[in-house]
């Protein structure tokens, strides 16, 4: 089996009643957390910000605060975009048991179940991934604004890296173990960015950005098992 062929299995397998339910509970929570983030901050600007302000040479100004609420308003629904990606793939490690269970039972039915990962231990290494991943994209934005052309490369070289990074070892960390996992994903590091690669292309486009992470989970279970197999 292929790289390749592990994509069309997960893509095969999106149509599951088990990844359907999946799906939908993670895009319900997801948009709740957006919408929850967006009117929470315009809320608060317009509470921050007073109606009226006096500008040296300008006068008063009128109408300020509900000015600075709107641009707000329209600030945070272009930044929702962008926040997309990051907070599914908070809400995909609610699920990752659910998907990988779903993988494992369709393809690789003789395996015995596997272990149950430590909740505490998912969120806080989802929460690191957050963080990671907004830290690298923000510090790749010079890079992006320096060379324009490359900038869409250098996004999913990126967001590949980490993509490969969270979800491989959170998948084989199932089955081996939390430190095994991280020495497997080092020794098949190339393999794995690659994977993560073709995960991060659709993620620059709203609303399928916010399939990629229950396809990642998919995708590296059989690639897991591809190289365990190999092994």
């Amino acid at each position: 089996m292929t790289l390749f062929q592990d994509f069309q299995l997960a893509l095969a397998q999106l149509t599951d009643r088990k990844f359907k339910s999946v799906f939908w509970r993670s895009i319900g929570l997801t948009l709740a957390l957006l919408a929850a983030t967006f009117f929470g901050f315009t809320i608060l600007i317009s509470w921050a910000i007073p109606d009226t302000i006096t500008l040296p040479f300008v006068g008063e100004i009128s109408s300020f605060g509900a000015i600075a609420s709107g641009g707000a308003f329209v600030a945070m629904f272009l930044l929702s975009a962008f926040l997309m990606f990051p907070v599914a793939s908070i809400v995909i490690g609610f699920f990752v048991e659910d998907i990988a269970d779903a993988v494992e039972a369709k393809h690789y039915p003789h395996l015995t179940p596997a272990e149950k990962l430590p909740f505490a231990e998912v969120m806080i290494d989802a929460t690191k991934f957050l963080g990671i991943m907004i830290l690298a994209n923000l510090l790749a934005l010079i890079i992006y604004f320096a060379s324009t052309l490359l900038a869409p490369v250098i996004f999913w070289i990126i967001n590949g890296f980490l993509l490969g990074r969270e979800y491989f070892q959170l998948v084989a960390a199932r089955r081996i173990g939390m430190d095994a996992a991280n020495k497997l994903r080092k020794q098949h590091f190339a393999e794995i960015w690659l994977a993560g690669i073709f995960m991060a292309i659709p993620l620059s486009i709203p609303f399928i950005n916010l399939v990629v992470p229950l396809l990642g989970v998919a995708v590296f279970t059989h690639q897991f098992h591809r190289i365990q197999g190999r092994s």
